[in-house]
């Protein structure tokens, strides 16, 4: 299986690190071919600048800098996003890079007419999230849980329609405590065996 880690948090000893190498390291034990982006290490430019959003509807983005991104998405035959849950929903960052990376032509093609869209992301039949939330369990539901929806709901509808997802969330981030946080690690390793 290919796997692609798509990694999102500015401060590099983060406790989504940890979560990060635990992930490669499950991974990686399972045999699994894995190619880890990490956006702030590599300063991807999340900003969709005018004349890619004009040509948005007609044709992929002819920016050098997404060539890589756009490879690692046809390569990918499971996606694991890992980042911090900051106002309910995903960082800029990643936010950024679904508006840059799935774009037309490369993960869907827009009808000429009026019609549906044709997923090019067929090839993905995992799609994992594993976050932090500073909010407890039930005000992230109340909220509704916007990042969560956007990946498993929105981003999941291009892939394959038998799709397996997850999702795995360390709530109440800022009260934490080591043992919490060795906890949930555990449960990371547990639900990765199982991806």
């Amino acid at each position: 299986m290919r796997v692609l880690v798509v990694y999102c948090h500015p401060v590099p000893e983060s406790y989504c690190a940890a979560i990060r190498d635990t992930a490669v390291e499950v991974l990686k034990g399972r045999g699994w071919d894995v190619r880890l982006l990490d956006l702030y290490a590599e300063n991807f430019n999340p900003v969709m600048s005018c004349e890619e959003r004009r040509s948005y509807n007609d044709r992929a983005p002819d920016d050098p800098a997404l060539e890589p991104h756009f490879e690692h998405l046809q390569w990918a035959e499971a996606i694991l996003f890992i980042y911090p849950t900051w106002w309910y929903g995903l960082p800029a960052m990643l936010k950024g890079w679904f508006d840059r990376v799935w774009a037309t032509d490369i993960a869907f093609k827009l009808p000429a007419g009026k019609g549906r869209i044709t997923s090019l992301m067929r090839h993905v039949t995992k799609v994992g999230v594993i976050t932090t939330c500073g909010a407890p369990t039930w005000w992230s539901v109340v909220v509704g849980q916007p990042g969560r929806k956007t990946i498993l709901r929105g981003m999941r509808a291009l892939c394959a329609t038998r799709c397996r997802t997850f999702f795995l969330a360390h709530y109440l981030m800022d009260s934490s405590t080591p043992k919490s946080r060795v906890a949930f690690l555990g449960k990371v390793r547990a639900r990765l065996e199982r991806f």
